[in-house]
């Protein structure tokens, strides 16, 4: 029994599916070979990923294939009651509301587990953690699972390090198809969007600080410095500092930007980036938002406590005022900006990265029993297949090997 906000919802959620699944040609082709083969027959999978049109197709893709999908949304500020309210229309099991508190969102969590699946689909590894701790006792059906962000393939990676990874695991967001587009192209473009569209702020001109020079760090600072933004990173990895420098941003340690920042994007995937001891330099009416997946970059107690009121200045946005009367702006309550403030990646880079997803699954069915219990790149193969797609429906061709010229670099 689905748990959504209001099932009559259900129509302006089918029309932004629809609207996403034109412009999705790569899951429209998997959708299309999976309801002809069933690649997934019988096969139960719980997926929690933000509860959105480009999710809803993949979800529904899925059950082209044969599965029983039963959904969540892995951030109640991401969901869109309107399309849970459409995935239920449509026959699916969905436990997804917006704006919960996180009791109710863990409730949401186990709710979406109670069939046992085999295979999971996660998105910051709520899910995973859920079935290695108090509801184990729902694992013992698992097969194995996908992970789509770097968060939940951190938390993955320490499982598997402690010997507690009780099932395999599949890393789509080091996929070449998923982390270099998804993570720097659709990371980069919508939390500009989220920003722009929460804050109706000029970005050119001002200083903007992004903590983080991964790939998303890099996607954000690729458009910030297009919009005519003057760039600021803040890192810990002396080798993708000094790549930023050489990109011709500044590179400076949070306490040094804290002071001259007017705009701070955190992506660092850690918590306790921007605290108390950073807040007391900031700039009256900065403006503080996160991409990271978990709202604990911005310390937001530190900054409650240091603060003497909180006010609402805008939909989405609280001023924090400080003793002296400096106000520090917080968009979405320091929660991932581009899906709490917007409307998440782009659709087309979403085709890409579900299409992994559903070849994933694919893969994980296929050759079931064959996996130790450890995390696993995404197949090659897997990878070319999106990204030929994504070249043939944009009509773009590309080279191939002779005989001669693969004999000549492979050897065979």
């Amino acid at each position: 029994m689905s748990r959504i906000l209001d099932k009559d919802l259900y129509q302006s959620g089918l029309q932004k599916m629809d609207w996403a699944f034109r412009y999705m040609p790569a899951l429209m082709g998997i959708h299309k070979r999976f309801s002809d083969e069933k690649p997934l027959k019988g096969i139960d999978i719980s997926l929690s990923v933000h509860m959105e049109a480009k999710t809803a197709n993949l979800v529904t893709t899925l059950a082209a294939g044969g599965a029983n999908v039963y959904a969540t949304g892995c951030n109640p500020l991401s969901t869109q009651d309107d399309v849970a309210a459409a995935l239920a229309f449509k026959g699916f099991e969905v436990n997804a509301v917006y704006g919960v508190g996180y009791g109710d969102y863990v409730a949401q969590l186990k709710a979406t587990l109670d069939n046992e699946p085999h295979v999971i689909v996660d998105d910051g590894g709520d899910l995973l953690s859920l079935l290695h701790d108090e509801y184990k006792h729902r694992s013992n059906k698992v097969i194995g699972g996908c992970e789509e962000t770097t968060t939940g393939i951190n938390r993955i990676r320490a499982m598997e390090k402690s010997g507690r990874l009780a099932f395999p695991m599949i890393s789509v967001n080091d996929g070449r198809c998923k982390h270099l587009f998804d993570n720097r192209y659709g990371t980069g473009q919508s939390v500009m969007d989220g920003i722009i569209r929460t804050t109706n702020m000029l970005i050119a001109g001002k200083n903007v600080v992004i903590a983080g020079y991964g790939w998303c760090g890099r996607g954000i600072a690729l458009r910030a410095r297009g919009l005519g933004a003057k760039i600021i990173i803040c890192e810990i990895d002396p080798v993708k500092a000094y790549e930023a420098t050489m990109e011709g941003f500044s590179v400076l340690s949070m306490d040094e930007a804290a002071e001259i920042g007017e705009m701070f994007i955190t992506v660092t995937g850690c918590k306790d980036v921007i605290c108390k001891r950073h807040f007391s330099k900031m700039k009256d009416g900065v403006v503080l938002a996160n991409a990271g997946h978990f709202n604990v970059e911005i310390n937001m107690d530190d900054l409650a406590g240091a603060s003497v009121r909180i006010e609402q200045a805008r939909k989405n946005i609280d001023s924090y005022i400080q003793k002296d009367g400096r106000r520090i702006n917080v968009i979405a309550e320091g929660r991932l900006v581009n899906l709490a403030a917007a409307d998440g990646h782009p659709i087309e880079i979403m085709d890409m990265s579900f299409a992994l997803q559903a070849l994933s699954v694919e893969y994980l069915v296929k050759h079931r029993g064959s996996f130790e219990k450890k995390l696993y790149p995404v197949p090659e193969e897997i990878d070319n297949e999106v990204a030929r797609v994504k070249l043939q429906s944009e009509g773009i061709c590309i080279d191939s090997l002779t005989p001669e010229q693969h004999a000549y670099l492979y050897g065979e």
